[in-house]
């Protein structure tokens, strides 16, 4: 029901929801989408439906898949992690019931030994049903900032109730140049990875490193990206930089 990560910011995956559909220009070249049709042909049921052929690869349909059985999982890792919830969809699609939303959070709060991120591009969503959720210390709330046509998405992240509040600039796909970076925690930047890959500029990246600093957010690169991901690394101007938020709450 869960599985480890290779996502450096991250320690687990856990996916009470599959499936999804386009929304930006982040979603383009979608890591998901080819894992989901890969999964489908593995036998998982839970994927089955969720992405058609399109070409030469692999899109959503749009079919969103509520699996009530992963809800028990958590409860079973008796050691605490890290987990990126939703690795495969966005909880907070218009396809996700509001009642199966607050039963995430009901697991999340119920098990405060771990601490759960969650990353959605439909931010939008998160603010409308924000005051719906009683929001636990041990979560973490994120929108996906790839290019500066979506960064409404930190003022709609903002007026969330999360204590801990981050942004994703992956695949970061276009300068980010005028961050306001208030209340938010932390900030997450990355090249795109795989077939298809769009190229990132070294001074969007900067950029985004020098704000954080101004504005003093911890900020954490991820990749340079690329088709083949290791052939690049992840060191910026000589170093990794694989900062933390600064204010974590507890309680």
């Amino acid at each position: 029901m869960g599985s480890a990560s290779s996502i450096e910011w991250t320690d687990a995956t856990w996916n009470p929801v599959a499936g999804c559909n386009v929304l930006s220009a982040g979603c383009t070249n979608c890591y998901a989408m080819r894992m989901a049709a890969r999964l489908e042909v593995m036998g998982q049921d839970k994927y089955r439906g969720t992405t058609r052929k399109s070409g030469n690869r692999r899109v959503w349909t749009g079919k969103i898949v509520l699996d009530e059985n992963s809800l028990t999982a958590p409860h079973s890792w008796k050691k605490g992690r890290m987990v990126f919830v939703n690795s495969m969809s966005d909880l907070f699609h218009d396809g996700v019931p509001l009642a199966f939303i607050q039963k995430v959070f009901e697991v999340m709060r119920a098990t405060p030994r771990h601490t759960y991120q969650i990353l959605t591009k439909r931010a939008d969503r998160l603010a409308e049903v924000s005051h719906l959720i009683e929001w636990p210390a041990n979560v973490w709330m994120g929108v996906s900032v790839e290019n500066e046509e979506v960064a409404w998405r930190i003022d709609k992240l903002r007026m969330s109730g999360a204590k801990i509040k981050f942004l994703s600039c992956e695949p970061l796909i276009g300068p980010l140049e005028r961050l306001n970076l208030d209340k938010i925690d932390w900030v997450i930047a990355g090249g795109e990875s795989g077939p298809g890959a769009r190229p990132m500029a070294s001074e969007w990246v900067r950029s985004i490193r020098d704000q954080c600093q101004r504005q003093r957010v911890a900020f954490h690169f991820k990749q340079w990206g690329g088709a083949v991901k290791s052939k690049h690394g992840r060191e910026l101007d000589g170093r990794t930089w694989d900062e933390w938020p600064r204010r974590i709450v507890t309680a």
